[in-house]
This record gives structure tokens, C-alpha cells and sequence, in this order.
């Protein structure tokens, strides 16, 4: 009986070593899909950030094929669709540097990921210092004020470039910032 017993247990212990190795493999498995997941996402994410801070800043338009795919779909505050890198997305972001040349992003308060997703909150700053041109040969006059916007981009990634960009900002708090808007 004694044998019987240590046969049983022995039994059950090796059974129970044999769950809690595949419990262990599982794990480690969906551990390391994590680390991966989180790593793409923070490869994206550190893209995105000198896309922002370099490129867009300092007008480096040639420079956003690094992080923008040719045929990106953007999606703009005021309802407005681009598809295509150049010229469409960047035509529709240089207009801003006509009236405020300084207009900077210099700080990402909020960036996470999941998946093919990123979401970013950016704070854009500049100064309407420049004729802003309305079109017809008209200007409106610049008044000088400063702007700092809060702003979030939702990027979707295929392959290393977002593929769609979806932009949002208060287009009514930006013409009150600068003198445009009661």
C-alpha cells in the first residue's frame, strides 16, 4: 500500500510538473509576444516623435516618407480627406508656416499603441506674425498673438508607415488664440 501510495503520488506530481510546464511555455510565449508587441509599438511611437519634433518643426517635408507611406489617407479637424504623401498631405500642412513660420510641436504629453495603433496628444505653439493668405490676392493682417494648441494625431502602421492618419485639434480655439475668433 505504502508503494501504491508513493507510485501515487510520484504519478501525480510528474502529471502536475507536466501542466505547469505547458502553463509555463504558454506563458512565456504570450510574454514574449508582449516584449515584441511593445516594442514595435515604441519603435513607432520614437518615429512618430521625429516626425513631430524634427521633421514637421523644422519643415522637413522631404523627410516624412520615413514614418508616412506614399498613399496615406489623412483625415483633417475640419472633415477634409487627402490621399498621397506628396503632394496632398504635405501641400495641406505648409499653409500654417505662411502666417506662423515658428509653429513648433515640442512635447508629446500622451503616446501609447496597441496593435497597428498609435494615439499622440501634441501641443503646437507659433505666433500669427505673417499675412495669412485667404485667397483672391487677400490677406488678413497678422496680429502677432501667440498660439499653443493641444492637438492629437491617431496614426494606423502597415510595414513601418502609418497608412492612415486621423488629425484632431479645436479649429475655434486656434482662431481665438491668434485674434480671429471671439
Amino acid at each position: 500500500m505504502k508503494k501504491s501510495l508513493k507510485n501515487l503520488l510520484i504519478g501525480l506530481s510528474i502529471l502536475a510538473l507536466t501542466f505547469a510546464g505547458c502553463s509555463n511555455s504558454s506563458d512565456k510565449e504570450e510574454l514574449e509576444q508582449f516584449r515584441k508587441e511593445k516594442a514595435l509599438t515604441e519603435m513607432r511611437l520614437a518615429r512618430f516623435d521625429s516626425l513631430d519634433y524634427e521633421f514637421y518643426s523644422n519643415q522637413k517635408w522631404d523627410q516624412f516618407s520615413i514614418s508616412h507611406d506614399e498613399n496615406i489617407k489623412v483625415y483633417y479637424p475640419d472633415g477634409s480627406v487627402t490621399v498621397g504623401l506628396y503632394p496632398k498631405h504635405i501641400d495641406a500642412l505648409t499653409p500654417m508656416f505662411v502666417f506662423a513660420p515658428d509653429t513648433k510641436i515640442k512635447e508629446h504629453p500622451v503616446r501609447f499603441g496597441s496593435g497597428d495603433w498609435t494615439a499622440v496628444i501634441g501641443i503646437m505653439e507659433g505666433t500669427f506674425s505673417q499675412p495669412m493668405p485667404i485667397g483672391d490676392g487677400k490677406f488678413i493682417q497678422p496680429t502677432g498673438k501667440k498660439f499653443r494648441l493641444s492637438m492629437a494625431t491617431i496614426g494606423h502602421w502597415k510595414d513601418g508607415k502609418m497608412i492612415e492618419e486621423y488629425l484632431f485639434w479645436d479649429n475655434q480655439t486656434f482662431m481665438k488664440q491668434i485674434g480671429l475668433a471671439e
